[in-house]
């Protein structure tokens, strides 16, 4: 399948903890299921195998008992620097799944995320995302949700400062 070009989202935030505080945050499961979820949800479950071909696959709950699955599939690691990863929704057998309030979403995007130091000893992280190997409908619907994504990250990296936070106390 031929992929039209797609401008990524890309979402950038400075944090006021160390690069490899917000490393640690962001690659192992006892801290990702404090914070990797969107305003309102908790996690169900938080398995990862964080190495090039591993994969981090968890669970959500939200309001009203709504659950979704999610799953990263690691393709690139450079240490404190950068991971790529195609994220994808799931099952809770980690089999593909859906999206359940989005059909058309596309069944993966590639997502990469970097980490610089700034001068002040915080941490600028960065998130692209972009459809991978996604039909038109997967396009349009991703093309469509750029507000909505900026929104769910805003709440998302909220909990991360805060989980940050108690962390440094």
């Amino acid at each position: 399948m031929t992929q039209k070009s797609v401008e990524p989202f890309i979402i950038t935030r400075t944090f006021r903890a160390p690069r490899s505080l917000l490393w640690q945050g962001e690659t192992q499961a006892e801290h990702l299921q404090h914070w990797l979820s969107p305003a309102g949800f908790r996690t169900l479950h938080a398995d990862m195998d964080f190495r090039v071909g591993g994969r981090y696959h968890y669970g959500l709950e939200g309001p009203n008992g709504l659950q979704m699955w999610g799953l990263q599939q690691f393709l690139e690691i450079v240490p404190e620097r950068r991971i790529e990863h195609l994220q994808s929704f799931s099952d809770k057998d980690g089999g593909l799944g859906r999206h359940p309030m989005a059909p058309a979403w596309p069944a993966y995007m590639h997502v990469t995320a970097t980490y610089e130091d700034t001068p002040d000893g915080s941490t600028s992280y960065s998130l692209s995302w972009r459809p991978h190997e996604s039909d038109d409908a997967g396009i349009a619907s991703f093309d469509g949700a750029r507000e909505g994504m900026s929104a769910g990250f805003a709440g998302t990296f909220a909990k991360l400062d805060d989980y940050l936070a108690r962390l440094q106390a």
